[in-house]
């Protein structure tokens, strides 16, 4: 792999997983190395799937006081919160109605919105071999140390683009409890995990009672709705990897949009020059694709040049994890 363009053992594992049943057997190993590696370091994969499903208020039991094992059924709690979050009138962009790590739906179902927070954890646990299942907590921690050496003060009102089920923007509530979050994904199934997440959080004392709240807004990246002008800081974390460059450049110029002059933008992914990526395995690099269907066009994309193209300043680059980078770029 270069940054630069996809090398030759890119374009044979495009060959390959061209051909659908070996895309389906990629996707399944993928998916089975996933859950066995959450588990192998003590990430309680299908434990916590089940909490989530049956909205479990109790170890073992459901709201009705049934154990998980003997239910096992989707809360129709979550049919409510899904309503409540979704924006009946969104029409999804082309790019997004694809298969994603394994999920021949995507990121519009309740299977990969339960399973992302695990995912994350599971993910993530070797970038530092010492970290294991601490490694995702790590990692957003690393971004955001780079955040505030580089942020002139402390934003006040931040938009979380691509919050998924809201990690990244628990983070920030965490770094800048007094900023005014706005957290925006396409999944409406995301968001409704994400209102859920804050509310366990909640009542487990994990949030500052100072702290405001978080908002959660059903939107593309590209086309936010949100007020022109309005935000000191834009952060894309862990997203661009997941975008084809057309959609990734659009979100660019919407983020400029909604930042004041002076504000900044902030976005952490992988590292494609990295050692770790790099040196990865044909096989795990196979896998990777399987589940990543935009990773070539994100490899290939100049970032630097994309963030002056829409309006900002060149932007500093910092490394911060063995496998990952952080750009922040000032809006002109």
């Amino acid at each position: 792999m270069t940054a630069t363009s996809p090398n030759l053992l890119s374009s044979v594992v495009n060959q390959v997983l061209a051909i659908k049943p070996l895309w389906n057997f990629a996707k399944g190993r993928a998916r089975h190395m996933m859950v066995t590696r959450a588990e192998t370091i003590g990430v309680p994969w299908r434990e916590r799937v089940e909490a989530l499903r049956s909205r479990r208020t109790g170890v073992g039991h459901t709201e009705a006081g049934l154990s998980t094992a003997e239910t096992g059924e989707l809360s129709p709690l979550w049919q409510t919160d899904l309503e409540a979050v979704r924006n009946p009138h969104l029409v999804y962009p082309d790019y997004y109605t694809t298969s994603f790590h394994a999920y021949d739906e995507g990121n519009l179902g309740w299977r990969p919105a339960m399973e992302v927070e695990v995912a994350a954890q599971a993910v993530h646990a070797k970038i530092w071999p010492e970290a294991g299942a601490a490694g995702d907590d790590r990692l957003r921690q690393s971004y955001h140390d780079v955040l505030i050496a580089q942020l002139p003060q402390a934003p006040e009102a931040i938009v979380d683009i691509g919050c998924g089920v809201g990690m990244s923007t628990e983070a920030f509530q965490t770094t800048f409890p007094q900023a005014r979050l706005t957290g925006v994904d396409l999944s409406p199934y995301f968001l409704a995990v994400a209102q859920y997440r804050q509310q366990e959080r909640q009542a487990a004392g994990a949030v500052s009672s100072t702290a405001t709240s978080i908002t959660w807004h059903h939107a593309a990246g590209e086309a936010t709705e949100l007020p022109a002008d309005s935000y000191d800081l834009v952060s894309i974390c862990l997203v661009f990897h997941e975008l084809p460059q057309s959609a990734a450049k659009a979100i660019l110029q919407e983020a400029r949009r909604l930042l004041r002059p002076g504000g900044h933008l902030a976005i952490m992914d992988m590292n494609p020059r990295s050692e770790a990526i790099q040196k990865l395995p044909p096989f795990v690099f196979t896998l990777l694709k399987s589940t990543e269907p935009y990773l070539d066009e994100y490899f290939s994309l100049d970032m630097t040049a994309a963030f002056e193209q829409a309006g900002f300043e060149r932007p500093t680059v910092t490394f911060n994890s063995p496998r990952h980078q952080t750009f922040v770029g000032k809006a002109i």
